[in-house]
């Protein structure tokens, strides 16, 4: 948060914007891996690059298709170029129209929650929250599903790639929590989807849809490189780390996976006043907050704790405790655990909607319905005594469309 001040009247669970940086600018990790991601660049002498004029005769081929397969799949209508780049830096119009078509599409499909968040916003701001979304949204499958990200002429065998995860894995110094194969498969992945970043904010364009819309959206305001690096960092620590022993280690990881993605939004959305910043900060937070503690049951299954083991153990509350599943509801310290745990969320939660008044009113609506989605989870989550585990939490389609309709006219028409 600006200065790294909060009032004596703030929560003491309350970590700012500073001690976020710091944290994951350790003098003798953090700050040598940050220069080895930040050089990870693509440049049109090192990939094979394709020139518009070559679009031209794949149009007249039939080859150049809209997003929507014959099937009703969901269809890069670039996949047939294998080729990283563009040769030129400024695309056809029809040619960025067609990637963000492509984004928005994916978002529609994917999305959930987020999507009935978006659909109200300005067309303009739709469609570049729908590519940043897109962007982070493949980012999150290559890390935790098995989505595989093509990039022409890349591999896990190559020497940039080998380098590259080699630096990162001895400036952590630990043991990947991955298999070998897939720590090699997944690092190797991100490394090319990092190369893909960097033609958003340089004189080159990947032929992949999603970074030919991200790139047009930096572009068009401005949003720092710094943040979306971030992102995918919080990324690859899911290779190398799936405990957290505090909470101000586990703010580190929310801040990097979340918050970043609300300083990314509200340059979107639009703001005037500085302390939207720190207000975006905490409404990652409390997203991310939310997301952990609805996902413990399948987060075990693959190994994963991101519940604080600190305050866990407060509680009396072992990692055995939680790999068997429904029994844990009867260990007398879970129910007070989820207490303190979505009170401790809710302090975000509160702070974070302090964003809303600060942002151009056409865009209130979307930071306030995805907001009142997660807390209306975690309500049902208090309602069922900390109940994760019989099944996923989540909203109906009804509950959406009805907490959707009521926040745009409150929003939209009525905030002040």
């Amino acid at each position: 948060m600006p200065g790294g001040q909060i009032s004596d009247s703030e929560p003491e669970v309350m970590y700012d914007l500073g001690k976020s940086i710091s944290l994951v600018s350790d003098e003798n990790n953090s700050v040598p891996i940050e220069r080895v991601r930040k050089a990870v660049n693509v440049t049109k002498e090192a990939v094979h690059a394709i020139s518009i004029t070559a679009l031209e005769t794949l149009r007249e081929g039939a080859f150049f298709m809209g997003v929507i397969g014959s099937r009703g799949e969901l269809v890069n209508p670039f996949s047939h170029i294998d080729a990283a780049l563009w040769s030129e830096n400024k695309l056809p119009s029809d040619v960025v129209e067609s990637a963000y078509d492509y984004c928005e599409e994916l978002t529609r499909r994917e999305a959930g929650n987020f999507y009935h968040s978006f659909k109200y916003l300005p067309e303009e701001e739709r469609r570049s929250i729908m590519a940043y979304y897109a962007f982070c949204r493949r980012a999150d499958d290559i890390a935790d599903g098995d989505y595989v990200d093509y990039f022409p002429g890349g591999s896990e065998e190559n020497q940039e790639s080998i380098e590259y995860r080699s630096k990162i894995e001895r400036l952590i110094e630990g043991v990947p929590v991955l298999d070998r194969s897939s720590y090699n498969d997944k690092m190797s992945q991100l490394f090319y989807y990092r190369k893909k970043l960097s033609t958003a904010y340089g004189r080159m364009t990947s032929t992949d849809p999603i970074f030919i819309a991200l790139k047009d959206t930096v572009n068009k305001y401005g949003i720092s490189r710094q943040l979306l690096d971030d992102m995918i960092s919080g990324m690859e620590e899911d290779f190398h780390r799936n405990r957290y022993e505090t909470f101000e280690d586990l703010y580190s990881y929310c801040y990097k996976v979340a918050s970043t993605v609300g300083l990314v939004c509200i340059e979107i959305y639009g703001y005037d006043d500085k302390r939207a910043k720190e207000y975006a900060e905490s409404w990652g937070i409390y997203m991310q907050l939310t997301n952990i503690l609805r996902d413990v049951a399948e987060d075990i299954e693959r190994d994963r704790i991101y519940l604080p083991i600190e305050d866990l153990n407060r509680y009396g509350i072992s990692e055995e405790d939680l790999k068997n599943g429904k029994d844990i509801l009867k260990h007398p310290g879970w129910k007070p655990f989820v207490k303190e745990y979505i009170k401790r969320a809710d302090k975000y939660r509160e702070r974070g909607m302090k964003l809303f008044p600060l942002l151009d009113k056409s865009s209130r609506y979307s930071p306030a319905a995805m907001t009142t989605f997660y807390h209306s989870i975690m309500k049902k989550i208090e309602k069922n005594h900390g109940d994760v585990f019989s099944e996923r939490t989540q909203l109906s389609k009804t509950e959406k469309i009805g907490l959707a309709a009521y926040i745009y006219v409150r929003f939209r028409f009525f905030a002040l």
